[in-house]
């Protein structure tokens, strides 16, 4: 693991890149976090072959790679430094092929999100792990932290979503995992441990997509709250009267002001908080119309959108609620989740943090499955990775972990949540987890100080 093995491998690899601008950017992704160093160099993978190779030179050399998709993760999993190779797998974009009668998409790992669904859009499907970032976020990142999205509590997250993977393993063997039909239970389930692992197992090269017919009917509703406690009681009676949403989003009230300053709206001045809704299928007025019910009590203000710009519109405001964050400073994202039922306890918890740790928590949520995201911003200049937001960020896993929760719903470990891992997986399961990885890379040259 020096620099005489990645010299080896950059020089023999026709993708190589020694580029400083380029070693920088391809070293840092969207988490905030900023390695002490960067990577000594980039391989841009445009073909399969391009992978294999990359991954048998180091295999050969003990060289290190950190694959990277688009660069969006929110954990530091595909930060780089010094002594390590970055496998930039953002210009195998390609869709190579959608099957609208078996509803599947054959694509590349550097497809972006939101090309896959505009492309299924065409057959009158849609792909539905839909990540905030979704514009900008990769499949083969979204695959790698098994992303969710707002969509995810009445269609699954990433693995409900990809029957097959294409994998280069450590020593440059290809894999196949999953199959193309949508049962199948035999052997141990590959495709499932390969989503999530966050690049530590292979890098995928191909997925075979699931893909839903779209709705023919859409409701969206949006209600302000004078709070975000009485707007999580609110998605709370939602789940407690059975109704499954296809969007149940929280926003808080900085979060609001800040959406506000970006896109010259005018949320905050309706309320301190707020619940944007939306029901589909043939059902879609009737269970809003349940919906509407069950949230009326605890509501000032209730809007249905009238047609479906509108409803986008709304959309587009949760979908920029980070980057406006972001305008304000450095944002740390945190993904706690919480059962359903104590999200409200969630957010005086998260209220106690700020005023103890002295620190500004913005809170957006995908309420319909308790996935919050409380997010610190600081000034550009202050990191994120220790004193005040490294305690905060440490006292919202205990929160959630009090609560009955998790530490991570959606974004991964990556580097950043590493010290409170063993808390909540206990030793054994995390001794476990790393006598698989040793099987899948011996050498422990694939991102490692990764997820687990």
């Amino acid at each position: 693991m020096n620099a005489a093995a990645t010299h080896a491998v950059l020089s023999a690899h026709p993708r190589a890149s020694l580029d400083e601008a380029e070693r920088q950017t391809a070293s840092i992704d969207r988490s905030g976090y900023v390695p002490p160093s960067f990577a000594d160099g980039v391989i841009f993978a445009q073909s399969i072959d391009d992978v294999v190779l990359a991954m048998k030179l180091a295999h050969e050399h003990g060289a290190v790679i950190v694959p990277r998709g688009a660069g969006t993760g929110l954990a530091a999993g595909s930060s780089a430094q010094a002594g390590q190779i970055v496998l930039d797998m953002s210009r195998m974009d390609k869709i190579l092929h959608i099957d609208p009668v078996e509803a599947t998409a054959l694509v590349q790992p550097g497809v972006i999100n939101a090309a896959v669904n505009q492309a299924a859009g065409e057959h009158g499907l849609f792909y539905a792990p839909d990540p905030a970032s979704t514009a900008i976020c990769s499949i083969g990142g979204n695959i790698a932290t098994n992303a969710g999205g707002m969509w995810c509590a009445k269609y699954g997250v990433t693995r409900e979503s990809v029957l097959s993977l294409l994998v280069v393993l450590p020593d440059g063997q290809l894999l196949r995992t999953g199959r193309r039909t949508i049962k199948g239970v035999a052997g141990y389930d590959m495709n499932a441990l390969m989503i999530g692992s966050e690049g530590t197992l292979g890098i995928v090269v191909e997925a075979l997509l699931r893909l839903r017919p779209k709705p023919k009917h859409t409701a969206t509703l949006v209600a302000y709250f004078p709070d975000e406690d009485t707007a999580a009681q609110a998605a709370s009676a939602v789940i407690a009267q059975r109704l499954t949403p296809s969007v149940l989003e929280l926003m808080c009230g900085k979060t609001l002001k800040a959406v506000d300053a970006a896109l010259g709206t005018e949320h905050e001045s309706r309320g301190g908080a707020l619940l944007l809704a939306q029901t589909d299928g043939y059902g879609a007025q009737l269970e809003m119309q349940a919906l509407r019910d069950a949230i009326a009590p605890l509501a000032g203000r209730i809007e249905l959108a009238k047609d479906a710009q509108e409803a986008e519109a709304l959309i587009e405001a949760r979908r920029q609620a980070i980057p406006s964050m972001e305008k304000l400073g450095t944002a740390s994202i945190c993904d706690i989740g919480v059962p359903r039922n104590r999200l409200a306890e969630a957010f005086a918890g998260l209220h106690r943090i700020q005023d103890e740790r002295g620190v500004s928590i913005f809170t957006i949520a995908h309420a319909a499955d308790g996935n919050l995201h409380p997010i610190i911003v600081v000034p550009e200049d202050q990191s994120i990775t220790t004193g005040a937001p490294k305690a905060a960020l440490g006292d919202m896993f205990y929160l959630a972990q009090s609560l009955g929760g998790t530490l991570t719903g959606e974004h991964g470990i990556g580097r950043l949540k590493q010290d409170w891992m063993a808390e909540e997986l206990g030793e054994t399961s995390l001794d476990l987890q790393r006598r698989v990885r040793a099987v899948f890379d011996p050498q422990g040259i694939l991102n490692p100080g990764k997820a687990i």
